[in-house]
């Protein structure tokens, strides 16, 4: 059976991580079918560094103000990564989908390429404990949307405005299991609890 996950949390409760030893995992156990992992912070970091086009130079000029994108960026990177890469013999991992408009479209093309069973990983972090690994994480690898503590504050504010009504779509919607994953504990400790939630 191929897995379809979707990973959501806080901006700073460890998703690209978790999905990264996830994919890590499948790979082992099953290495006949690829794992193709689609990371919309990682893949629009991507884009601006390499781009040079007056969307990506928006693009970055939102990001330095610490504003929010239109959905269609995003919707835009995921959707030509699976136009170009998904040939219907691979499992797949998402993080960082985010609005319901964003959610919406994702679950159009799911239902598209008839991927069953969807699984959805919360994970569960506090204010607090995002506030400071985006803090950490801002100063050791100098990534200016991590370094300011007003825009951090903002995209947790958001969070809870935006994100939280998309992951809502899903736990309202039949085809979709969702678990709740406590994120306040070791990286080996969230990997294996994820682990016992999913059927995989």
């Amino acid at each position: 059976m191929l897995h379809t996950i979707i990973f959501f949390g806080p901006s700073g409760a460890g998703k690209g991580t978790q999905a990264k030893l996830l994919k890590e995992y499948i790979e082992k156990k099953d290495p006949t079918h690829t794992v193709l992992y689609f990371g919309t912070g990682a893949r629009m970091r991507e884009f601006i560094s390499k781009d040079d086009t007056y969307t990506s130079a928006l693009i970055r000029n939102v990001i330095n103000k610490g504003k929010l994108l239109p959905s269609f960026i995003p919707i835009w990177l995921w959707g030509d990564f699976l136009i170009k890469r998904y040939t219907g013999e691979e499992h797949l991992i998402f993080d960082g989908t985010r609005r319901l408009l964003e959610v919406s479209a994702l679950h159009t093309a799911l239902t598209f390429y008839t991927r069953e069973n969807v699984q959805v990983v919360i994970l569960n972090v506090s204010r607090k404990w995002s506030l400071a690994r985006l803090t950490e994480r801002g100063e050791k690898d100098k990534r200016t949307d991590d370094l300011k503590e007003k825009d951090i504050d903002n995209r947790l504010s958001w969070y809870q405005t935006d994100v939280v009504p998309a992951i809502n779509f899903f736990r309202e919607h039949s085809g979709y299991r969702v678990s709740d994953i406590e994120g306040e504990q070791t990286i080996e400790e969230v990997h294996r609890d994820i682990l016992k939630a999913l059927t995989i």
